[in-house]
């Protein structure tokens, strides 16, 4: 599968000047549909000109803003296909093994190239922060990454919550958080609209949000201060979180050795009221 546009940008970013990072940034906010209005319109909501927009398209490595805008209107296809299109329109022969293995590896490894070091450790020491406490939510077929997640980091630190249950429940959890605050979610397509509300209101508190979604971007994207984006597509009506649950046990991985010494204090200690 070729990169999606928002991993164009994660890969190249650090090497943009200032006016196409902010192209990039007003891009990545608003995903994709800034990106199908006229030159003149993605340039005004961006604050920057005509030609900076063109000359970001072009770093992305498309010939034109036409060709651009192609590439996003074929992921925003790929964004609203419901498993009954994906079932119409088999991707491998029935009961075949290998090609889903193939594409859950690969979908790791595309997964993992276009995440820096840097990324994952920046969120890491985030996470492992002692100044607030962190939430942990997912969707209907991602919440028990967000479960999984939680189990494992409320052993090694204190203050780990995760959201489970209706709407209403996590509504009345937004009094608890604040500026010092993390909230980590889990949402790839087709996007869950309480998910996005829930963010929305959370980062108007002043929450930090992360995000595992996948390619194509959940609209939360534009709240959050960190994004994953992992690879999903599999030759399947459903789509894999294989890639954002090696995702996930990398950073507790990160976090359980930034908290070492605590870590293995509160282990014991939980281990003596067994």
């Amino acid at each position: 599968m070729i990169s999606s546009i928002a991993e164009l940008i994660s890969d190249r970013i650090g090497t943009m000047p200032a006016g196409e990072r902010r192209a990039a940034q007003t891009l990545i906010a608003n995903y994709p549909l800034i990106g199908l209005k006229t030159v003149a319109e993605f340039s005004a909501a961006a604050g920057v000109s005509s030609p900076t927009i063109l000359r970001f398209v072009s770093r992305l490595g498309f010939q034109n803003y036409p060709e651009f805008q192609s590439a996003l209107q074929d992921e925003l296809a790929a964004q609203l296909q419901s498993p009954a299109s994906r079932t119409l329109n088999p991707a491998s022969p029935s009961g075949a093994i290998s090609p889903m293995l193939e594409a859950t590896l690969e979908n790791m490894r595309e997964t993992f190239r276009h995440l820096s070091d840097r990324q994952l450790a920046d969120i890491a020491t985030r996470l492992a922060e002692r100044r607030g406490k962190t939430f942990l939510i997912g969707g209907r077929f991602t919440d028990p990454l967000a479960r999984y997640m939680a189990a494992h980091l409320a052993i090694i630190q204190p203050d780990v919550y995760h959201l489970a249950g209706q709407e209403s429940i996590w509504r009345d959890r937004l009094i608890d958080m604040g500026k010092r605050d993390v909230l980590v979610i889990f949402d790839i397509r087709r996007y869950q609209d309480s998910l996005v509300r829930f963010a929305e209101t959370a980062h108007q508190r002043g929450v930090q949000i992360v995000l595992f979604t996948d390619q194509w971007l959940s609209p939360i994207a534009r709240f959050a201060r960190h994004v994953i984006a992992g690879r999903t597509a599999v030759p399947s009506a459903w789509d894999s979180s294989a890639a954002l649950f090696v995702v996930a046990e990398t950073l507790i991985g990160a976090v359980t050795r930034q908290l070492e010494a605590d870590s293995a204090k509160r282990i014991r200690d939980l281990e003596g009221l067994r």
